[in-house]
């Protein structure tokens, strides 16, 4: 049996759900008195830079407690990692809201200063910005979608889930408010003279959260996989907190709830935030936005961030 985790990072609670994986097909085949259990490869992909080593260095613990053999697959999932129908499980946590790149249109020296002064969809985006995203994200899921059907096996699995929101207005809710912030941050450095507005204004993150029925409609439209399951649930900020932080060994105890979710957000965009701005702001930049998390959470203390998570099985397969 094969099972699959794209976008599996590196950090101590990456094995967590190969480890769920792993102790439910045991226990079903114990249930069903199965002998031999089936053999069971783990393949871990997540983007060339991740740290393969470190999550590496992890197998050996892990293999005391999991009988299976584990690989790594370098690459974006938005092309194919593995042979054809070769997979039986695939999961994806927390990564699909994160596009292939920023859409053409919106990326520098064609249309800059289109989004002049903001790094996302805001209020004061023009309107294109949030059509660009929207095919953008509607271009890459579908590309996902192809490229795993290609992986899959007739009637396998996968279960992905993917920051989302609730109603029409992209920037009335969950986690673009925390993207106006760091905006927000940048503004105030450019208008003391540490970093140029220039550099804001061709900068756009290449993230999108999806209504349920854009993720839906893109399902259908591709075909190749029939949703069995598929619902919206919120993540408070206090929940979405303690899972960002309750497996980082670097966590203090006397962190803040703005603190940690600060820390988050660095930690899964701190990459694109350095290649445009250079790493030598980082430190300031996310200690700005951390004070500014403080001031938004006493507002906003039952904020919450809404979520998908769907299961689709692979049909039409030849």
């Amino acid at each position: 049996m094969s099972i699959a985790d794209l976008g599996c990072s590196s950090g101590p609670n990456a094995l967590l759900v190969v480890s769920d994986a792993i102790d439910a097909v045991e226990l079903v085949c114990k249930e069903l008195n199965q002998k031999p259990l089936p053999e069971i490869h783990v393949m871990l992909n997540d983007l060339p830079k991740n740290d393969f080593n470190g999550l590496i260095g992890s197998f050996e613990d892990f293999k005391k407690n999991h009988t299976c053999f584990i690989s790594v697959a370098p690459g974006s999932f938005y092309g194919r990692l593995f042979p054809s129908q070769t997979l039986h499980f695939v999961h994806s946590s927390m990564c699909l809201h994160w596009l292939s790149q920023v859409p053409v249109e919106l990326q520098n020296g064609t249309k800059l200063g289109l989004n002049k002064g903001n790094i996302y969809i805001s209020k004061t985006s023009p309107p294109f910005v949030l059509e660009a995203l929207t095919k953008q994200f509607e271009r890459d899921f579908s590309q996902f979608l192809k490229c795993r059907a290609e992986e899959v096996i007739h009637n396998g699995c996968m279960v992905f889930t993917l920051v989302a929101r609730k109603g029409e207005d992209p920037s009335a809710e969950g986690i673009y408010l925390q993207w106006e912030l760091l905006a927000q941050v940048l503004m105030d450095m450019a208008s003391q003279g540490i970093v140029e507005m220039e550099k804001i204004d061709s900068f756009n993150l290449p993230f999108y959260t999806p209504t349920l029925e854009e993720v839906k409609n893109v399902i259908r439209r591709e075909g190749s996989f029939a949703i069995k399951s598929i619902q919206m649930f919120d993540v408070g900020w206090g929940e979405a907190r303690d899972q960002a932080c309750e497996h980082d060994d670097k966590v203090e105890e006397n962190e803040t709830t703005s603190q940690r979710m600060a820390k988050s957000i660095r930690a899964c965009s701190e990459s694109l935030f350095v290649s445009h701005f250079g790493v030598e702001l980082m430190d300031e930049l996310f200690a700005r936005y951390s004070y500014l998390m403080e001031g938004y959470f006493s507002k906003y203390p039952d904020g919450a961030l809404t979520n998908i998570c769907a299961s689709v099985q692979r049909i039409n397969v030849m």
